[in-house]
């Protein structure tokens, strides 16, 4: 399955070559042009049928998922680590993990509970507190396996969970990464470009780059957002719910979504009979708000896919989910082909 071949790849921000590769060698044989830029995006060219006449329609999605990074090697031969965005180190304690392009095997430790004094017991995890064992004896053992700045990933394995559930790490944005390969497999009238982005976990720094090299006309950003229907989640802070379908996206704190491609995409999901959502809260942002203000701007929205327990070394998202996610970003290019772009 692509998907699960995407979220096990290996790729914090700045270190996204495992998926770059990966999704080069799937959308070769369906594009026109590949394009790899100087900061490490990859963008695509799927050459529409007006040709020179046709618009240019960008779909984003990045590459780089959380997750941490050699930053020290103690004469025990255990790592010091830091966060690669945004991780919560709450969750952290004793997960396997993978360290560095060959994907050594290690176990995220801490002080044990039985020699932790009182006072310890009410203090929140934090990452100084943490480290990663691979099994070496010493410091010397541990510089013949790692290097400073080796990438951490989870080793987390993408399989399907209960009744028509998916687990895996990176599923943001690996959904999204997902998403634009299904679309470019298909021809349109229009230019179809398939931005896919370096270093969005920390601070959107690849899809402006991105987004200046193309200059679309009209863009819509794939992501993967907070699905908070869990336990003690008033109703009214649930910002999407897996299983209600894709997350159209009004706002977030980033950018205010284009009213015309938002509304475009709630028409194309209604009369399809496809199942949205509306995303309800306007925390997180995305790389729509550095591929927005391009040059003299670009219209562009967001489409996003309900993850549960996004950020941690496993995120939970619904299958149907996905299927319409994949379906809505394919409808909303064919209602381009059809009634032209709502810009």
């Amino acid at each position: 399955m692509l998907l699960a071949k995407l979220s096990e790849a290996g790729g914090i921000s700045g270190q996204e070559a495992e998926v770059r590769q990966l999704i080069r060698s799937e959308i070769t044989p369906y594009v026109d042009e590949i394009k790899i830029d100087p900061i490490g995006n990859l963008i695509a060219l799927k050459r529409g049928r007006k040709g020179a006449e046709g618009k240019r329609v960008m779909l984003a999605a990045h590459m780089d998922e959380v997750g941490l990074m050699v930053v020290g090697i103690n004469s025990d031969g255990l790592l010091h680590l830091a966060a690669s965005g945004g991780v919560d180190p709450r969750v952290l304690v004793s997960k396997l993990v993978y360290v560095g392009a060959d994907h050594r095997p290690g176990v995220i430790g801490s002080k044990p509970i039985h020699l932790l004094k009182a006072a310890d017991m009410d203090r929140s995890t934090d990452m100084d507190s943490l480290y990663v064992d691979i099994g070496a004896k010493n410091k010397e053992d541990a510089e013949k396996l790692v290097k400073l700045g080796d990438q951490i990933i989870f080793a987390t394995k993408c399989e399907p969970l209960g009744e028509g559930f998916l687990k895996g790490k990176a599923m943001d944005d690996r959904v999204g990464c997902y998403a634009i390969i299904e679309a470019l497999r298909k021809q349109h009238d229009f230019d179809l470009y398939g931005a896919f982005t370096v270093q969005e976990e920390v601070g959107l720094r690849g899809a402006g780059v991105a987004a200046y090299q193309v200059k679309p006309d009209l863009a819509l950003v794939l992501e993967g957002t907070t699905a908070h229907d869990v336990t003690e989640t008033p109703e009214h802070g649930r910002s999407t719910v897996p299983g209600q379908g894709p997350a159209i996206v009004y706002r977030d704190s980033s950018w205010v979504g284009d009213p015309r491609i938002v509304d475009r995409l709630i028409e194309t999901a209604e009369t399809a009979g496809v199942p949205y959502q509306i995303k309800r809260t306007v925390t997180g942002g995305t790389d729509a708000g550095r591929i927005g203000p391009t040059e003299s701007g670009v219209p562009v929205a967001v489409v996003s896919m309900p993850c549960r327990y996004i950020h941690s070394p496993v995120s939970v998202i619904c299958a149907d989910d996905l299927n319409n996610y994949v379906k809505l970003a394919g409808l909303f290019l064919d209602s381009l082909d059809e009634r032209g772009l709502p810009v």
